[in-house]
């Protein structure tokens, strides 16, 4: 049976770094926002987002995710909200995943909400990415071409990373690229035993 290993930590962590890792060593990662951002095309979930958020958010039937982004991280209401439209359907896509990588001792399972959403009840084991609080602020400004104030917002939005550590089998501290590489090494040892 493939175990699912769950990788997680705050916004600007370095959790796509750190499965990059995993990836380059021959594990398979499964990374949940990617596959939730195609998700976000298909027809069925367009109409759906366009009947609870109204069609104000789309520019010539193009999801503006700017504008998502910008009620969503303002309202937790409507982020409850996306998140039912959306989590059930990666859940599937997930399911349907892991079923290709059955003969994997284990699968990395990357989500930026793996506790907010009760994803982390499906996992065997639990891995979070913390990084210091300037640094995740930084990394997230330059990613995404915003404000101090939006990422903070974010950050607000999800666990804290004292929350995460309590309930998380390793704790990756991302602070630079070597260090963070030998944690990985360190936890593939131990899950290869």
């Amino acid at each position: 049976m493939t175990k699912i290993i769950g990788l997680t930590g705050g916004i600007g962590s370095g959790k796509t770094t750190i499965a990059n890792y995993f990836m380059a060593a021959g594990i398979p990662v499964y990374i949940a926002d990617n596959e939730a951002r195609k998700i976000m095309q298909s027809s069925a979930i367009i109409e759906e987002i366009k009947k609870t958020f109204g069609s104000a958010i789309f520019e010539n039937d193009i999801l503006n995710r700017e504008k998502l982004s910008e009620i969503v991280f303002n309202n937790p209401e409507k982020l409850k909200q996306l998140n039912a439209i959306i989590h059930p359907v990666v859940k599937k896509h997930f399911n349907e995943w892991i079923l290709n990588h059955k003969n994997s001792p284990f699968i990395i399972y990357e989500a930026a909400i793996l506790f907010e959403s009760g994803s982390y009840k499906n996992c065997d084991l639990i891995i979070t990415v913390t990084a210091p609080i300037e640094s995740r602020i930084q990394r997230v400004i330059q990613r995404d071409k915003t404000t101090r104030e939006k990422v903070l917002k974010r950050i607000n939005m999800q666990w804290s990373d004292e929350q995460r550590i309590t309930k998380s089998d390793f704790i990756i501290e991302n602070v630079n690229p070597d260090s963070a590489k030998l944690e990985v090494d360190k936890i593939l040892k131990i899950l290869k035993i």
